[in-house]
């Protein structure tokens, strides 16, 4: 076990907690709000954050998607550049959060900003940003990735860089009020994802990541259980255990399988699957067909988590578990997108992957496109 282990994301948790955007942004500072589609101004976190700025120079940007584009965030970047902003305030899910850590860096960049995904730029600095989480599910709060979409070419694709690390984030579970019920299940599902992608890969011993994982895995569990019986409580744990999946702990010195994103990551650039249900069509498939090398950590999951006795069929009636978490919350596990023979769908997948470079995935590099086709074809 070998590693190093940083996180400078201030946390603010809890309830009212948005009244720390005050003190945490520099007054001299010119902030520039980025948020989706709106719906902050109808459950009172706009307004919160805007009392909380009543000292600050600021503007702000909306329409963020749910899978943020390169073409609506370089308008973002092109008002940064225009206003001099040298403070961002993310208000949002983690879509908005990613989207607003592209525009750090992007907005210090003169060439264009896709550079950041393909490796052209390399991000060593960014505009500083802060966060208000409204959805829990991707810890992008308090973690150095992004995701970005580019319409244009129907590419879904990510960066890693401390720079964009958020300073701090506002974890107030009151934001979660007036979520859809589809919202939380998807947040549900992508910390759940999160937590196997660090987990299910080959023992080792790490008693510390292992169990906490273990932990993150169970509580996930009893909150989808209990997900018809939501509270202030109920909100707190989700909204606690999401940024715990992805702040880089459990995964500090672990062994790491990011197939199941890769390939999830296709069907929401090409058919615009929900990133949440993506990673549920794509990981038991995934999971099956790399027995050979996961086995003994499913069967640990199986006895750890879902509290399963021995027995020589204990790796398949751990993924029937997940499977089974997955309908309990009413994740549809099919690609209805396509209807019909999929095949066609597949290998158009596949040629995205090649394209991206993605022909070696998994914790061991064994998922070549033809491996990936035979998960899509048994998941699809």
């Amino acid at each position: 076990m070998k590693f190093s282990y940083a996180n400078p994301t201030i946390i603010h948790f809890g309830q009212g907690q948005i009244q720390q955007i005050s003190s945490s942004i520099p007054k001299n500072a010119k902030v520039l709000v980025i948020y989706g589609g709106g719906s902050i101004k109808k459950n009172g976190v706009y307004d919160q954050v805007v009392a909380s700025l009543s000292q600050h120079s600021w503007s702000e940007f909306s329409g963020v998607e749910a899978n943020p584009t390169k073409e609506t965030l370089d308008k973002a970047i092109a008002q940064v550049k225009a206003e001099n902003i040298d403070y961002l305030l993310a208000v949002g899910g983690g879509s908005v959060i990613d989207g607003t850590k592209y525009i750090a860096a992007a907005a210090l960049h003169e060439g264009d900003s896709w550079d950041l995904i393909t490796g052209d730029y390399k991000v060593d600095n960014a505009i500083p940003i802060g966060v208000v989480l409204t959805l829990p599910a991707t810890g992008s709060e308090s973690n150095m990735g992004a995701v970005v979409t580019r319409k244009a070419t129907n590419e879904k694709l990510g960066f890693l860089s401390p720079a964009v690390r958020p300073k701090f984030a506002v974890l107030d579970p009151d934001a979660m009020k007036t979520l859809p019920e589809k919202q939380l299940v998807n947040g549900l599902v992508d910390a759940w994802v999160h937590v196997c992608e660090q987990y299910i890969t080959s023992p080792t011993g790490h008693m510390v990541q292992e169990g906490y994982a273990e932990v993150l895995l169970r509580n996930l569990l009893e909150l989808g259980a209990q997900f018809n019986q939501r509270d202030d409580k109920w909100r707190a744990n989700l909204m606690w255990t999401a940024n715990q999946a992805l702040n880089g702990q459990i995964g500090a010195g672990m062994p790491q399988d990011w197939a199941t994103h890769m390939i999830g990551h296709e069907l929401t650039a090409l058919w615009g699957v929900d990133h949440a249900r993506s990673l549920a069509i794509i990981q038991p498939a995934l999971l099956r067909n790399q027995l050979e090398y996961k086995q003994a950590k499913i069967e640990q999951m199986g006895r750890n988590v879902f509290g399963l006795e021995d027995s020589a069929d204990l790796a398949e009636r751990t993924i029937q578990s997940i499977e089974a978490f997955y309908a309990s919350l009413h994740v549809d596990t099919g690609l209805s997108e396509v209807s019909g023979d999929k095949s066609d769908a597949i290998e158009l997948i596949i040629e995205k992957l090649e394209h991206n470079g993605y022909t070696m995935l998994g914790e061991n590099r064994t998922i070549t496109p033809d491996v990936s086709r035979e998960i899509l074809t048994q998941a699809l």
